[in-house]
């Protein structure tokens, strides 16, 4: 089951294996509990698409926050990855993936009329463009830009700090600052 893991190999999920069956039963029992719970309390925010108890996620419900931007990330490893910088106080919305070659049915998925919605909805005035500098990433990107030009809000890309063809979750916090403060209008 480890093995099925992102990132988790078979000798890696072998050690975790062998390192629970060392551990005595409560340990055990409390860890089940834990993974449980987990998947149990947890969902996708209402608003944004991150991780969330309860509804909405701590972000969205963090009244010190800028309600009035939005950056769209791709996924909430993302969202973790900016917050670490501590130097963004804007909202996210998480698409949930990217354009790339999908069936219709996975496009619609993305999560891209709901961000439409939300920046008709609320006071937006800036939409930071946070998708990663893949292929995918551009093109999702590029056909945002499309769909938010009519609009009337402010749309702003990371600056190229960040590594094309990179991930954004594997970006150091430094990187990330500079591409959040050297964002460029498109």
């Amino acid at each position: 089951m480890f093995a099925s893991l992102p990132s988790i190999g078979p000798k890696m999920a072998e050690r975790l294996v062998l390192y629970l069956f060392k551990q005595d039963q409560s340990f055990v029992d409390n860890f089940a509990r834990a993974m449980y719970d987990f998947r149990a309390n947890l969902s996708f925010c209402k608003r944004c698409f991150h991780i969330a108890e309860n509804g909405l996620c701590d972000i969205c419900k963090n009244k010190n926050r800028d309600n009035t931007v939005i950056c769209v990330v791709e996924n909430p490893l993302d969202v973790i990855a900016i917050e670490k910088t501590k130097n963004y106080n804007g909202l996210y919305h998480v698409l949930g993936g990217v354009l790339s070659v999908m069936t219709e049915g996975e496009i619609k998925n993305l999560k891209i009329n709901e961000l439409l919605e939300r920046i008709k909805n609320e006071k937006t005035k800036e939409v930071i463009l946070a998708t990663n500098p893949t292929t995918d990433g551009e093109t999702t990107a590029l056909y945002l830009v499309r769909k938010l030009k009519p609009l009337n809000v402010k749309i702003t890309r990371l600056a190229r700090g960040l590594q094309t063809g990179g991930d954004i979750e594997y970006a150091d916090e430094i990187t990330l600052s500079s591409s959040l403060e050297g964002r460029k209008e498109l």
